[in-house]
C-alpha cells in the first residue's frame, strides 16, 4: 500500500512542481519557438514516466528497438492496462502524443503537457468528432510528429486482446506513414491484475516489431490492416511458452 501511496503522490506533485516549466513552454510556442518548446515538452515527459515506472518497480525489457524509424510514424500498441502510457512515453523513443478520450482534456495539469506533447482528443459520442481527429492525426504526421494508438480502445487487464478497430489505421494510411506494431507483455501485473489495485512490482517486455509501411497500399490491404497488425502484436504473447 505504501509504494501505491508514494506513487499517487509522484504522480501529482511532479505536475505541480512542473507548472512553471509548463508555462515556459507555452511561452516558447507564443513566440514561435516550437522546436524549443517541443524538446522541453519531451524531458519533462520523459522524466515523469520513467519515475512513475522505476517508482512502481516496474522491470522493463525492450526488444527491437532498432526497429524504431526515423521519422513520424503511427505506434500501434495492445492495452493491457493504464501503465501502458508511461511505458510507452518512457521506453519506445523519444515521446509523443496520444490518442485519448476527450475526457482526460478536461483533467487540470495532466491536459497541459499533453496538449503540448501534440495529443489528440476524441469524443466516442461524435461521429463528427472522429472524422476531425482523422484530419487532425494525418496533419500531424505531415507535420512530423509521431502517435501513440491503442485501437483496442480499453484495456484487457492481461485477457485476450480486443478487437482492433479501423480508425488509428486510417490516420496512418491517409498521412502514407509508417505502422510500428509494439507488444506490451505483462504491464497489467504491476496494478489492475492486484488485490483493490494496489501497484506492485513486475516485470514487463516491450517487443518493438518492424515498421509496416503503409504508403501505396491497395484497398484489400488497406482493409487487412487492423488485423494483420493484431496478429503481429499477438505473436509474442502467444508463444511465450
Amino acid at each position: 500500500m505504501l509504494r501505491t501511496i508514494v506513487w499517487f503522490i509522484y504522480f501529482w506533485l511532479y505536475l505541480l512542481v512542473c507548472i512553471p516549466a509548463s508555462l515556459r513552454v507555452i511561452a516558447l510556442e507564443k513566440r514561435g519557438e516550437i522546436e524549443k518548446a517541443d524538446r522541453l515538452t519531451r524531458k519533462f515527459v520523459h522524466n515523469w514516466a520513467a519515475r512513475l515506472l522505476w517508482l512502481a518497480g516496474a522491470r522493463v525489457t525492450v526488444e527491437g528497438a532498432d526497429n524504431l524509424p526515423d521519422g513520424p510514424a503511427v505506434y500501434i500498441g495492445n492495452h493491457q492496462g493504464y501503465f501502458d502510457i508511461p511505458l510507452m512515453l518512457a521506453c519506445v523513443g523519444e515521446p509523443r502524443g496520444l490518442m485519448a478520450k476527450k475526457e482526460i482534456d478536461r483533467i487540470p495539469g495532466i491536459r497541459t503537457w499533453m496538449r503540448r506533447l501534440h495529443c489528440l482528443f476524441v469524443d466516442r459520442s461524435s461521429a463528427t468528432s472522429g472524422a476531425a481527429v482523422l484530419r487532425e492525426g494525418e496533419k500531424m504526421l505531415r507535420e512530423g510528429y509521431s502517435l501513440t494508438i491503442f485501437p483496442e480502445g480499453t484495456r484487457s487487464r492481461g485477457g485476450e486482446m480486443k478487437e482492433f478497430k479501423a480508425g488509428a489505421f486510417r490516420i496512418a494510411t491517409l498521412a502514407g506513414a509508417p505502422i510500428v506494431p509494439v507488444t506490451i507483455d505483462g504491464s497489467y501485473k504491476l496494478m489492475e491484475g492486484n488485490k483493490h489495485w494496489f501497484i506492485h512490482p513486475a516485470d514487463v517486455r516491450l517487443t518493438i516489431h518492424p515498421a509496416i509501411e503503409t504508403a501505396g497500399l491497395d484497398r484489400a490491404a488497406i482493409r487487412a490492416l487492423p488485423e494483420t497488425v493484431r496478429a503481429t502484436i499477438a505473436a509474442p504473447l502467444e508463444n511465450k511458452e
